[in-house]
């Protein structure tokens, strides 16, 4: 990362540091993003007036409770769209983690455009959402037990599976073998970066490699699949996990169920692709709620430890 000196001013207002290419964050870091606090250590600092609807059964609260609430519908426990601040801040001790690789961006081999330019869309995303790319690794410790998790933010063009996402899992990969640290991937994506042809669709092959390169040498690797988990992820790392686990009610698959509903032209069971059909039908292993999330990978780490 070779933003250090112009970072300085905002890192100390932010609670960032920049440490030889390597971003250290700490919980008491916080920012508004569409009305969602990124941390809920100070219930006081969150926007008086702002509300968020359910999209499950309308129920409407303020951002701070839902907040407060893990971002889990108060009413009918339907679990909200989170970024990976929110799930470091969850599973890490005191929300205190190291990001790294974040010096690595995407660029537009091609000279992609669709309705806009593929850099020009980057560098809107870029601003718009303050992140690095698609997907975030940290390291951190998890109620001791040191843990370094990959997790995808859908905001940052859905999530897209793209070259960066594929360096980014591989370098963890590395990591997590030189450190003999256990891997952990949350899922949230629509599929292949399309902008990026075939060097998108290059990182299934790359990252499935990576990963049985990983448990070649018997360090663990838990997939964790929200919604929506879609396309190349699940077709790749998505399903590749030692244990393979998912939120209540996430949709989860290859090609959408209107897709398929449309290609085989039957109606589709209820429930189709959500975790709990996936459970029922063996393609999970478990559903974790996310107020149990912290609990279960420390008993897995435990147990894997063992």
């Amino acid at each position: 990362m070779n933003k250090v000196k112009e970072d300085d001013f905002e890192a100390t207002l932010t609670g960032e540091s920049v440490e030889n290419g390597v971003q250290h964050k700490s919980s008491w870091f916080k920012r508004i993003k569409k009305g969602i606090l990124t941390s809920t250590k100070d219930k006081k600092d969150a926007p008086e007036g702002l509300w968020e609807k359910c999209p499950n059964c309308k129920y409407t609260c303020t951002v701070s409770d839902l907040a407060e609430n893990k971002f889990v519908c108060p009413k009918c426990e339907f679990h909200h769209r989170i970024g990976s601040d929110e799930y470091f801040d969850m599973l890490f001790d005191e929300g205190s983690y190291t990001e790294l690789f974040a010096n690595i961006k995407s660029k537009d081999y091609l000279g992609f455009v669709d309705l806009k330019p593929y850099d020009q869309r980057l560098i809107e995303t870029y601003k718009k959402t303050e992140i690095h790319d698609s997907i975030t690794v940290a390291h951190g410790k998890t109620n001791g037990h040191d843990f370094v998790v990959a997790c995808m933010d859908f905001e940052f063009i859905g999530g897209s599976l793209g070259s960066v996402m594929g360096e980014k899992i591989s370098r963890a990969c590395d990591y997590c073998m030189e450190h003999r640290i256990p891997f952990m991937i949350i899922n949230k994506s629509g599929g292949a970066r399309m902008m990026e042809s075939a060097f998108s669709l290059m990182q299934l092959a790359k990252t499935s490699g990576k990963l049985n390169q990983l448990a070649e040498a018997k360090i663990p690797y838990i997939s964790l699949c929200t919604d929506p988990t879609f396309g190349g992820t699940t077709a790749s790392f998505a399903m590749l996990g030692d244990v393979i686990c998912g939120e209540p009610g996430a949709l989860i698959g290859f090609a959408g169920p209107r897709v398929i509903k449309e290609t085989i032209k039957k109606d589709l069971p209820d429930g189709f692709q959500r975790s709990e059909f996936l459970l029922e039908h063996g393609f999970l292993d478990f559903i974790v709620h996310r107020k149990d999330l912290k609990e279960k990978m420390t008993n897995l780490l435990v147990l894997f430890k063992n």
